[in-house]
């Protein structure tokens, strides 16, 4: 990836070399008033756009593969941590159950007495 992005830089400032030499010796239209440099950057973006297409396929092909390993790596990676988790989860609701199971026998058996006296009014 950092490849691609030094080749694109350094594209762009093949572009503004040029188009600056250009503009220098009156083939190209220099800017108005102090709007020279702001010109010349602008066009050496719009040039470089299109070449960089062409000239920097092989690179850009090889920065997307890298990103898109990366991408799965990292699917695959937060999919094993979601199934640690899902584990995890699971093993604390196992062992708390049989607790939460006792407590909830003791409090019912000891609301049963109190529900079968009988109201007076």
């Amino acid at each position: 990836m950092f490849r691609y992005t030094a080749l694109r830089f350094g594209l762009i400032v093949a572009c503004f070399g040029v188009i600056w030499g250009l503009v220098r010796v009156r083939l190209l239209p220099a800017g108005l008033g102090d709007s020279n440099y702001l010109w010349v950057a602008l066009l050496s973006l719009v040039i470089s756009a299109p070449l960089s297409w062409v000239l920097l396929r092989g690179a850009r092909e090889q920065a997307a593969l890298k990103v898109s390993e990366r991408v799965d790596r990292t699917r695959l990676n937060f999919a094993a941590s979601v199934g640690q988790e899902d584990e995890a989860d699971d093993a604390a609701r196992a062992s708390s159950a049989p607790t939460a199971a006792a407590g909830a026998g003791t409090a019912t058996a000891a609301a049963t007495p109190a529900d079968s006296e009988p109201h007076t009014a």
